[in-house]
């Protein structure tokens, strides 16, 4: 096997920390913590539920809410679609208006483009020239009928934020549910659900160093009477989400929203510094970064090339987000900020994470300005 390429694509997944590694590993095997969490009868089902809610404690405590209030999923993709077509039932399905945005993963705008066949109306907001979704856009958009307000809290494009404080008081205010895609936000920001007029927010652990198959769902008290469930069948999860619990997986995403909430001060120093870096050893070359203006995270950069160019198989990246790659088709989230698809087309996402050095931001770069100084292919 040859040398293995320099990771830039954190946006895509993480790799699992070795921490949350060992300590799925001891709900794993004889020896370990393996028993149904649902059967609290014996000793094995009662260690395991044990350490799945001591999880979602600590899933809990990195967003400041009731351990109650999380519900385990698959992933960030269940948990939208419970949040959409939860809240889409218990307002009768055919009627009423969500709002969103083109920005949205596509795990958000697949399930409302089914909510649109079933007759619900979705009024798609698009983003400024900074790539951001303004609270004046969505309080421009409401009307009578609004039940639902969906955006995301970090693009993972772009990496730029939404003023979802702001947002959410005016969905309150309106009498609407506002949920968030919470993604690519953990670990990053501060979230505070406690203090945010947000009703339900998405997680995913393999965004923040945990395993893939895991997710959580933040359901608010607001939106507690107005979801209804998806998946049937034992009335696990308070009834919201039934199905055995899958307990190395949410130990595991436990012990990684706890391992973020204690680094993510020095993460988020440490990483602008690499992002810092890598844009300054990029100066002079033809590039643009998207959505730079607007308040970001610093993980995430989309660069746009003034020409074509071919990149070494040595920088592992992405071209366009995950949900888009099977297609090649260019990024609906570059064309909603308004790049033409020849430009949308000579656009790359590098995104930085917990294991990025500065010998390979350093190499990054140099591998950047060797194709762009390349004659064109």
């Amino acid at each position: 096997m040859g040398k293995r390429p320099l990771y830039f694509d954190y946006a895509a997944t993480t790799p699992v920390d070795v921490r949350v590694i060992a300590t799925m590993v001891e709900c794993l095997g004889v020896e370990g913590t393996f028993g149904n969490p649902a059967s609290s009868s014996h000793l094995f089902g009662q260690a395991a539920r044990n350490r799945v809610e001591q999880a979602r404690r600590q899933v809990a405590d990195l967003v400041n809410a009731q351990p109650t209030q999380i519900i385990w999923t698959s992933g960030a993709t269940e948990s939208n679609n419970l949040a959409l077509k939860g809240a889409a039932q218990a307002c009768q399905l055919g009627k009423g208006h969500i709002v969103s945005s083109t920005l949205e993963h596509k795990a958000v705008l697949d399930t409302l483009a089914q909510l649109q066949e079933q007759g619900i109306a979705v009024t798609y907001l698009a983003p400024d020239r900074d790539g951001v979704i303004t609270a004046q856009a969505v309080q421009d958009s409401l009307r009578p009928g609004t039940f639902l307000v969906s955006l995301m809290l970090a693009n993972n494009e772009l990496g730029t934020l939404t003023d979802i404080a702001a947002i959410g008081q005016i969905v309150q205010e309106h009498g609407a549910l506002f949920h968030v895609d919470a993604a690519q936000a953990t670990g990053k920001v501060s979230i505070d659900l406690a203090r945010l007029a947000v009703d339900l927010m998405s997680f995913s652990a393999h965004k923040t160093y945990g395993p893939k198959g895991i997710g959580a769902l933040y359901v608010g008290p607001r939106a507690q009477p107005r979801l209804r469930a998806q998946i049937h069948g034992g009335g696990h999860e308070q009834g919201w989400r039934s199905g055995t619990l899958a307990t190395h997986q949410i130990v595991g995403m436990g012990h990684a929203f706890s391992l973020a909430g204690q680094l993510r001060v020095e993460e988020h120093a440490r990483i602008l510094a690499l992002r810092t870096r890598l844009l300054q050893n990029l100066e002079g070359l033809p590039i643009r970064v998207n959505g730079e203006r607007a308040e970001h995270v610093p993980h995430t950069l989309s660069l746009t090339a003034g020409r074509n160019f071919s990149l070494s198989d040595e920088l592992a990246l992405s071209s366009t987000s995950a949900c888009n790659s099977a297609s090649n088709e260019p990024s609906h989230v570059l064309l909603a900020l308004g790049l033409r698809r020849t430009e949308a087309l000579r656009t790359v996402r590098l995104s930085l994470g917990r294991f990025t050095t500065e010998d390979e931001v350093d190499r990054a770069a140099q591998l950047i300005e060797q194709a762009l100084r390349a004659p064109v292919p």
